[in-house]
């Protein structure tokens, strides 16, 4: 049978999401834990990797297992194995035609950052701390020159294995709420850093240092060296992977709870 889970976890005390044979990954304690589970060595599929220091409310995984389990065991017997920092939040049996990265119709990621003159020490590793004022109106309108499909080189790392950098994005709102600002971003896929590049630029151009239209000048370069910085991992997560509604899915967003829904 094929399962899919839907899995949170805090990505700072790991190095991102992939297994590596010489450090700590979301994907090594996730895989050992099923496995203990299933009695039998099992390799997991992810909607998508995610970078040393990335969160996900929903990471969503599938994998194929010839060992009957009820699907509570695939939820609180995943967990009794998992450190603190990683947790199954469901399970469920999908049709065979499922794929937790090629089914994937859309991501949804969140970005979040605190902006005051001091920083968090009770928000270390979950938000990305900025002293300087955001001007969010000028943020709003850089980011809505990336709205659409278009080249993305500016924006995706160096070392991107993507074969095309076209990607379509579909929203990119900013809102403040007391000192955090959420930018929330909706794409058919992303590109390597792609996230934390946009925001590197946008904060840059929060800051006075750019124009608004710097955003787009940047877009149309295709030419990462001519970008911003990439901001930091402790702002991002990862909060939704949606498929089409015959996959029976849970439709709900999880937005992580810093600076509320």
């Amino acid at each position: 049978m094929r399962i899919a889970l839907g899995v949170e976890y805090n990505g700072s005390q790991f190095y991102g999401w992939q297994r590596q044979s010489n450090a700590d990954s979301v994907q090594q304690r996730l895989e050992d834990a099923i496995s203990k589970v299933a009695n039998t060595p099992i390799v997991i599929t992810t909607a998508g990797r995610t970078d040393t220091g990335v969160h996900a409310t929903e990471q969503i995984v599938h994998f194929d297992c010839g060992i009957q389990r009820e699907l509570k065991a695939w939820v609180q017997g995943v967990n009794r194995y998992l450190p603190n920092s990683i947790s199954v939040l469901w399970a469920k049996q999908v049709q065979d035609e499922f794929h937790a990265r090629y089914s994937a119709q859309s991501r949804l990621y969140r970005y979040v950052i605190f902006n005051h003159a001091t920083r968090p020490a009770l928000l270390d590793h979950l938000v990305t701390w900025e002293y300087a004022t955001l001007d969010l109106q000028k943020m709003q309108h850089a980011a809505e020159h990336l709205l659409g499909t278009h080249d993305f080189t500016s924006y995706r790392a160096v070392a991107c294995q993507a074969k095309s950098p076209i990607r379509t994005i579909s929203e990119i709102t900013l809102r403040k709420h007391n000192e955090f600002i959420c930018m929330d971003i909706h794409a058919n896929a992303f590109l390597h850093h792609m996230v934390r590049n946009i925001m590197g630029v946008l904060m840059t151009i929060a800051k006075g240092e750019q124009a608004e239209d710097w955003s787009l000048e940047v877009l149309q370069k295709c030419d990462r060296t001519l970008g911003g910085i990439t901001a930091p991992a402790a702002g991002l997560y990862l909060v939704k992977v949606q498929y089409d509604e015959s996959f029976g899915l849970d439709a709900r967003v999880r937005w992580p709870a810093i600076a509320g829904s």
